[in-house]
């Protein structure tokens, strides 16, 4: 990757994080309170390590695979690994001692998988954000709103997974005005279990927001956004991926 390449990575960067800047203020919100999770499935050990030296340490892989990979070559450097997409049950083990956040907690079956490979591995805790179609999308995974608060009380029995809070991505044919309904309404069902089950799960995070739509997702109230194509702009795909 040439120097150009690098110095277009920075300047997204920069423009990424005013973004979610004025983002925040615009909502009456602190820009701290807002944590981006740079997105890297898309680019090499190279693009990943100028965001790093840029300051970037939250990295986020939809693939377990390529998380494996990357923590491997960058062992060392304080980066916080991010797991935003699937999880296949078979590939659990492998991921938790990885992972610093598990995002897309999106069956029962899974969360029970974590808790015996986390107690099998003698893990005090796995962090993982419970996802959920608020858009009732079917191509999308993830917990109906009405089928999470039932679990919850089973959920509150895997002593080994640490619930943070909820993840959820708009659908695909929603506009601006649909986006936003859908990212309230997750603040919404967040805000409700948090003063039900305040004394057992934090709900402290709400992982919303992605290249097309952050700004709307902070408006509503995201603490993290999952942002990559915009970080990459001007990179054609054959050089960063």
């Amino acid at each position: 990757m040439s120097d150009a390449h690098a110095e277009r990575i920075v300047a997204n960067l920069a423009s990424v994080r005013e973004r979610i800047a004025a983002a925040s203020i615009g909502a009456g919100r602190l820009p701290a309170e807002v944590r981006l999770v740079a997105v890297t499935k898309y680019v090499d050990l190279a693009a990943t390590k100028y965001l790093i030296e840029a300051g970037c340490l939250d990295l986020g892989e939809a693939r377990p695979q390529k998380l494996w990979d990357k923590a491997a070559a960058l062992d060392g450097l304080g980066v916080r690994w991010h797991l935003i997409g699937q999880l296949q049950r078979n590939k659990v083990r492998r991921t938790l001692p990885l992972a610093h956040l598990i995002h897309a907690g999106d069956s029962e079956r899974l969360l029970a998988e974590i808790e015996r490979e986390a107690a099998a591995l003698e893990l005090d805790t796995t962090s993982v954000l419970l996802e959920v179609n608020v858009s009732g999308d079917v191509a999308k995974h993830g917990f109906a709103p009405k089928q999470l608060e039932p679990l919850l009380d089973r959920f509150a029995k895997l002593p080994h997974v640490a619930v943070r809070g909820l993840m959820t991505m708009a659908g695909l044919n929603a506009d601006a005005d649909g986006e936003r309904r859908q990212f309230a309404e997750l603040r919404e069902l967040r805000n409700k279990l948090r003063s039900q089950w305040s004394g057992r799960f934090a709900f402290d995070e709400l992982s919303m927001g992605m290249s097309g739509d952050f700004e709307a997702a902070i408006a509503e109230g995201a603490t993290m956004v999952r942002v990559g194509s915009a970080l990459f702009e001007g990179i054609a795909t054959g050089d960063a991926s």
